[in-house]
């Protein structure tokens, strides 16, 4: 997917810790959604592939007297999205939420993973207390777990998740095929089907491929689709993708390397 040329879209996705994709909403109007949604994804119905989505209201600046929950469910199952419940919603849209049979989960412990912070519950004039100890260091990090190596082929319909770290696939991926890694892909044959890195939100992470020629990359939630075709200075040769990043937005960069 294309970065928009602002750096505010009306909608934003992120994985939680919960196994749910949060969508950040900075609209509630489901036209103006289903827009920004088919500039995004390219107009693809089955991109999500039956994901739970949490829909979080905390920046939505403008909240409407009431949501037309029914045309925003239908439209995000229409992109296989699967709403399971809200956040950051007041009292008074929360209840109509509740009846549509989504989960209220302001108190849930639901961290987003780009920044790794928990959200905490509002209220309404909260004060810290004193500490009466200083405050513990902050846990070491934990480990990244060793690279995921792929032996065989990835067929139409197959997908393969490196939780924590890289993906190496040897014998390359078709079309239809999915491989997500929250570090970086590198493919030493054809790599079709859909690329995604940086899965948790790590910008650092990288694309290689010997065969360029995916349906979708994507690193840090910014996505790339090819409904116009492969550049030519990439198609079937190798290239590296990786997020660049420019004064007001993010965007993904495709270049050809030299092997030889």
């Amino acid at each position: 997917m294309p970065a928009s040329s602002s750096a505010i879209r009306p909608i934003e996705f992120r994985n939680a810790s919960l196994g749910a994709t949060i969508a950040v909403l900075r609209e509630a109007e489901p036209a103006r959604l289903a827009d920004a949604l088919h500039m995004m994804l390219g107009g693809m119905p089955d991109f999500f592939s039956g994901d739970a989505v949490v829909l979080d209201f905390a920046d939505l600046a403008d909240l409407p007297a009431r949501i037309d929950w029914t045309g925003l469910m239908s439209l995000l199952r229409r992109y296989q999205l699967q709403p399971i419940g809200v956040r950051n919603l007041p009292p008074e849209l929360a209840a109509a939420a509740r009846q549509t049979g989504l989960a209220i989960l302001d108190g849930a412990e639901l961290r987003d993973r780009q920044n790794g912070t928990a959200d905490a519950p509002r209220s309404a004039a909260a004060a810290p207390a004193p500490a009466a100890h200083p405050a513990p260091p902050p846990p070491a990090p934990e480990p990244r777990a060793a690279t995921l190596f792929v032996d065989r082929p990835l067929r139409s319909g197959q997908q393969v998740y490196a939780r924590d770290g890289d993906l190496v696939l040897f014998a390359g991926m078709s079309n239809g095929a999915e491989v997500i890694a929250d570090g970086s892909i590198h493919c030493y044959g054809p790599l079709r089907g859909r690329a995604i890195a940086g899965a948790q939100g790590d910008a650092s992470a990288r694309i290689v491929s010997t065969n360029f020629g995916p349906e979708i990359v994507s690193i840090a939630g910014i996505f790339r689709t090819f409904e116009q075709g492969i550049p030519e200075a990439v198609a079937g040769r190798a290239a590296l993708v990786r997020l660049l990043a420019s004064e007001s937005d993010y965007k993904l960069g495709i270049e050809p390397l030299q092997l030889d």
